[in-house]
């Protein structure tokens, strides 16, 4: 019987992908339904993949998934520091924008209360991530740190009341953060980033 193809062969004949670097949320599957709905192909890795599998997959663009834990915590789950010098555009949602502060020298602290549930989105700057994304949109929160400090070349877009930082980005190297998950349906415009992200943001 004929072996069946490798998952990394299989994806290097795309042309357009999305790579999702798994984190352990439990939306993770709900990130790739999203993107594939859109007609872009994408496939799910540990985080633990290495930068030079990530070159030869030469995906358009990359997604940090959401976690269960901290990146407070001694045994955080890292990806390797030399993703953020790709030049591919990433995306990090929930525990993938605070890995990215985390990494890229900003500091995260352990918020007062846990966060969890709906809270409206108020947007303070334009973005090209969150364009045609209604100011005081409903999204969806779960987490429990916070970004104090942004990573140099960083800016902050938009907050909500209980979280001062809820999405971020460094244009000019392409890497753009989300507090909440637009991957779940209570997210208003959900879509509407992803879409902006894969379609603008990765040219896909």
């Amino acid at each position: 019987m004929p072996q069946a193809p490798e998952k990394t062969s299989t994806a290097v004949l795309h042309e357009q992908q999305i790579l999702i670097l798994d984190f352990g949320s439990q939306y993770t599957q709900n990130i790739a339904r999203r993107v594939r709905e859109a007609q872009v192909f994408c496939e799910i890795y540990p985080y633990t993949k290495s930068i030079e599998e990530i070159k030869t997959l030469s995906p358009n663009g990359i997604i940090l998934s959401g976690g269960p834990t901290s990146v407070l915590e001694k045994d955080a789950l890292l990806c390797d520091k030399k993703l953020f010098e790709l030049g591919i555009p990433i995306l990090g949602i929930c525990y993938g924008m605070q890995l990215i502060a985390h990494m890229l020298s900003g500091k995260v602290s352990p918020a007062d209360d846990r966060e969890y549930g709906r809270a409206q989105l108020k947007i303070q700057e334009y973005s090209r991530l969150l364009k045609e994304v209604k100011n005081n949109s409903t999204i969806w929160m779960s987490h429990g740190d916070l970004i104090k400090k942004l990573p140099a070349g960083f800016k902050c877009t938009a907050f909500t009341d209980n979280s001062p930082i809820a999405a971020i980005e460094n244009p000019m190297k392409k890497i753009y953060g989300l507090q909440f998950h637009p991957e779940v349906a209570h997210t208003n415009d959900g879509t509407t980033l992803l879409n902006n992200f894969m379609f603008d943001i990765c040219k896909c």
